[in-house]
């Protein structure tokens, strides 16, 4: 395409941000160069990156381009706090016209693009049974061998706990699982209900070390199966069962003890008194439950964590905040007993995600496609951002029923 393309859209930019912290390179090698330094730069590979911008202004635009390759930046990083942070000037009739030509000119008559493969749009009733089973298939659908790329050997999902002294990954996610079956105070026998089980980590872990029969629940069927699997190679098939099974179907059942890891995000303000008071249920008098979630420190909006995530990663995943997740406790007399604090220990998890994620891009490309290993790229870099900005943090909430 002529470099006299893009020129009309270069000269509105100019004008309309003066004051510019980011460079855009278009496809045709032209710039509108940042008037700051350092910033990061953005290269427009297409188009068709801009008529996804123009079609979904703000994160979600720029995240279908991203996952599609039609945008690149030099510094990742960078370039996520400034979509988070940068404040543009507001723009008067005459420059959001003139704009507007300039991306006419720029891009021809481009169709709006299709969305991504891997964008997944829910209908209907948030946190219904039914549309919960979806929007975990749909996280889990890259498979077992792909979280396998960028977790530990234990395959645990959640903030590892680094400040005992761990130095690995490894390491502090046997101090976090250990950590919550001391907490919850796990005796020889007892009965433990592990909500959210994941692959198993938890369940086999309190096994093994406290000696406790174990019920793992899950929404994700390859993620019990391999489960199972663990369980079986490591001699404990007799003390843990897996299922696969919402928190609202396993009717008249009751615990010694109950532990909830990187669940309570998936709940939802719409089902949060419903989730506590369920667990309350499933307690016998005197159970005990630990809690460890996200929960927001900003941005307290209830309905949405942001496009990007809502759309690709999570599906109706929202931290909530502290505050509401004791509320839901307290409406239902689980009485509150500690609480501990671990965000920057999720920075630190995530880190090591990155780079053991980085590492092995290559396989995550072939066992994924290209779509949603970028995809991915983009959010655990996102995610880390979460919790150095303190956005969000990490707690553990443990609590009894009377």
């Amino acid at each position: 395409m002529a470099f006299s393309n893009t020129a009309a859209l270069r000269l509105e930019l100019e004008r309309a941000l003066p004051e510019r912290p980011f460079t855009v390179e278009f496809w045709d090698g032209s710039r509108v160069a940042a008037t700051v330094n350092p910033a990061p730069t953005f290269f427009i590979r297409s188009p068709r990156a801009l008529a996804h911008v123009v079609r979904a202004p703000g994160e979600l635009g720029l995240g279908r381009a991203y996952a599609q390759g039609l945008i690149e930046t030099d510094d990742l990083d960078a370039a996520l706090l400034l979509v988070d942070s940068f404040q543009a000037p507001r723009l008067s009739p005459g420059t959001i016209a003139r704009l507007g030509l300039g991306l006419l000119r720029a891009t021809g008559l481009t169709l709006p693009p299709a969305v991504p493969q891997t964008e997944l749009r829910l209908r209907g009733e948030r946190h219904t049974v039914a549309r919960d089973r979806r929007a975990v298939r749909h996280h889990y659908d890259a498979g077992n061998d792909f979280f396998k790329l960028f977790l530990d050997p234990s395959m645990t999902y959640s903030c590892a706990y680094w400040r005992g002294g761990a130095t690995t990954l490894e390491e502090a996610q046997k101090a976090k699982l250990d950590l919550i079956c001391k907490k919850l105070d796990l005796q020889p026998g007892e009965t433990l209900l592990d909500v959210g089980c994941g692959w198993g980590s938890m369940a086999l872990n309190a096994a093994r070390e406290r000696q406790v029969k174990v019920l793992g629940i899950s929404l994700s069927e390859p993620q019990v199966q391999e489960a199972r699997r663990r369980a079986s190679e490591q001699g404990l098939s007799e003390l843990v069962e897996f299922e696969v099974r919402d928190y609202r179907e396993l009717g008249d059942r009751q615990f010694d003890a109950i532990s909830s890891i990187g669940m309570v995000e998936h709940v939802g303000e719409e089902r949060i008194d419903l989730y506590m008071s369920t667990l309350h249920g499933l307690l016998r008098p005197g159970g005990r439950l630990l809690n460890h979630g996200i929960a927001k420190l900003a941005d307290f909006d209830t309905r949405d964590e942001g496009a990007f995530s809502e759309r690709f990663v999570f599906p109706d995943g929202v931290p909530l905040p502290l505050s509401r997740i004791a509320k839901a406790m307290e409406r239902t007399n689980l009485v509150v007993q500690h609480v501990e604090g671990i965000g920057p220990d999720y920075a630190l998890t995530i880190t090591e995600w990155i780079k053991r994620y980085e590492e092995r891009y290559d396989e995550a490309v072939k066992l994924a496609g290209e779509e949603r290993a970028r995809v991915w790229k983009l959010y655990l870099r996102a995610a880390r951002q979460g919790f150095t900005t303190n956005w969000a943090t990490v707690f553990q909430v443990l609590a009894k029923r009377l």
